[in-house]
C-alpha cells in the first residue's frame, strides 16, 4: 500500500508509481549539449533497443512527450502523403491512431471491430486483397481502455504476406510482453517510459526499422514530430533537436537498471500476471465480473462492470478507495459502464490484495452489491 493517502498508488494505465530509487534520479540537472547527458541518451537507446531485440537492423528515436506524441511522429514519418493506411480498431487507442491520420490529412481507411473481440487477421488479409492501394496497417497491441490484447503476431503475418508496411502502438506492453523487431515484420514500434518501464512520463520512443526511416526524408509535415531529422541530428551530434527531458531521461536510465534486475520482460510480466490473477479472483469473489473473457485479457490493466446498485456511484468509490491509498481508472469502453484496476508500476501481490480489501469495505460503507 502507499505510505500515505496523499500518494496513493496508482492502480492505472499510467502514469503508474514509481520506486524512490526512479524518482530521485530526478534530483540532479543535466545540461542537454552535456556530454554526459548525450552519453545517458545513448546508454538508453541502446538498452531499448535491446530489449526489443532491434540492434541489428532498427534504431530507436526519442521523441518528447507522452506516447501519442510518438503514435503521430511515427505516422507523420513513415507514412508519405501519397500512400493509404488502414488502421485496425477495436477500442480508444486503434480510434487515436486514427483521428491522428485523420488530422494530418492521410490517405487512410478504417475497420473497426468490437470492444469485446481481438483484432481479426480474416478480415485483415480480406481488406489487403481487395485494396491495392493501402500500403501500411496499423494496430494496437494492448487497447488499455478494455485491458484486451491484439495477436499482433497474426496481424503481422497477414500484413507481411500482402507486402504492406506495419506501424503498431505497442506502448502499454513494452517491457512486460515480449517484442522481437528482429522477426517480427514491422517497419516501427512506438514505446513510452511511463507503462511497463516504470519511469516516469515525459518521453516516447519509436523502434524503426532503419532502412525504412532513411527512405522517409520530407514525408513529415511537423517540425517537432519528424522522426528523420530527430534520427539524423542524433547520428551527427548525439544531441536533442529540442530541449529535452532531461531528468526524466534520468529517470527512465534508473528504472532500466531495475527493469534488468527484475528479470527483464519474463520477470515483470510474471508480476503483473500474478496482480492480473489475484485481481481477478479476487473481485469475481466479491461479484464484480470483467468486461473481458479471462482468455483476451492483458496483464496490464483489468476493467469491471460497474454495479447497477443504486447506491453505487464511481466517483464516491474512487474517492472512497483514494482515502484508502488507491487511485483507479474510469471506464473508457463505449459499449458499458465500467472502471478500470491496473496490474502494472510499482505494485505487487500484498498492494493488490489491499486494494481488494478496500473495495470489499467500500461495498459495506455505501452498502451496494456489484450484480
Amino acid at each position: 500500500m502507499a505510505d500515505t493517502p496523499e500518494e496513493p498508488l496508482l492502480l492505472t494505465p499510467g502514469p503508474i508509481t514509481t520506486s524512490r530509487a526512479t524518482k530521485e534520479r530526478m534530483l540532479h540537472d543535466w545540461g542537454s549539449r552535456d556530454r554526459d547527458f548525450i552519453a545517458l541518451t545513448r546508454h538508453v537507446q541502446g538498452r531499448l533497443l535491446h530489449l526489443a531485440r532491434g540492434e541489428e537492423n532498427h534504431v530507436c528515436v526519442p521523441i518528447q512527450g507522452s506516447g501519442t506524441f510518438g503514435l503521430e511522429a511515427m505516422l507523420g514519418t513513415l507514412v508519405p502523403q501519397k500512400d493509404k493506411v488502414l488502421i485496425l480498431v477495436n477500442g480508444a487507442y486503434g480510434a487515436r491512431i486514427a483521428e491522428i491520420a485523420k488530422r494530418m490529412n492521410r490517405n487512410h481507411h478504417v475497420i473497426s471491430l468490437a470492444e469485446t473481440c481481438p483484432l481479426d487477421p480474416v478480415i485483415l488479409d480480406e481488406a489487403l486483397a481487395v485494396d491495392p492501394t493501402i500500403t501500411h496497417v496499423a494496430a494496437v497491441h494492448c487497447e488499455t481502455g478494455s485491458g484486451l490484447l491484439n495477436p499482433i503476431d497474426k496481424v503481422a503475418a497477414v500484413t507481411a504476406k500482402h507486402g504492406r508496411r506495419l506501424l503498431l502502438d505497442v506502448i502499454s506492453t513494452f517491457g512486460a510482453l515480449p517484442l522481437d523487431v528482429a522477426s517480427l515484420p514491422c517497419d516501427a514500434v512506438t514505446i513510452s517510459a511511463n507503462k511497463c518501464l516504470e519511469g516516469v512520463p515525459g518521453i516516447t520512443f519509436a523502434i524503426v526499422r532503419e532502412e525504412s526511416l532513411a527512405a522517409s526524408q520530407g514525408n513529415a509535415t511537423s517540425l517537432s514530430l519528424d522522426l528523420f531529422e530527430q534520427w539524423r541530428m542524433f547520428e551527427e551530434t548525439g544531441q536533442w533537436r529540442f530541449t529535452p527531458p532531461t531528468q526524466v531521461l534520468a529517470a527512465l536510465a534508473h528504472a532500466l537498471e531495475e527493469h534488468d534486475i527484475e528479470g527483464g520482460i519474463k520477470g515483470r510480466g510474471e508480476r503483473y500476471r500474478n496482480n492480473c490473477q489475484i485481481l481477478i479472483k479476487g473481485m469475481q469473489e466479491l461479484g464484480f465480473q470483467t468486461f473481458l473473457p479471462f482468455k483476451f485479457q492483458a496483464p496490464i490493466i483489468v476493467a469491471f462492470h460497474s454495479p447497477s446498485d443504486p447506491n453505487f456511484t464511481f466517483p464516491a468509490f474512487y474517492d472512497f478507495l483514494r482515502d484508502k491509498g488507491y487511485a483507479i481508472y474510469p471506464g473508457k469502453v463505449t459499449t458499458a459502464d465500467t472502471f478500470r484496476i491496473g496490474c502494472i508500476g510499482k505494485a505487487y501481490e500484498k498492494d493488490i490484495l489491499g486494494v481488494l480489501a478496500a473495495v470489499r469495505d467500500a461495498m459495506k460503507k455505501f452498502g451496494f452489491t456489484p450484480g
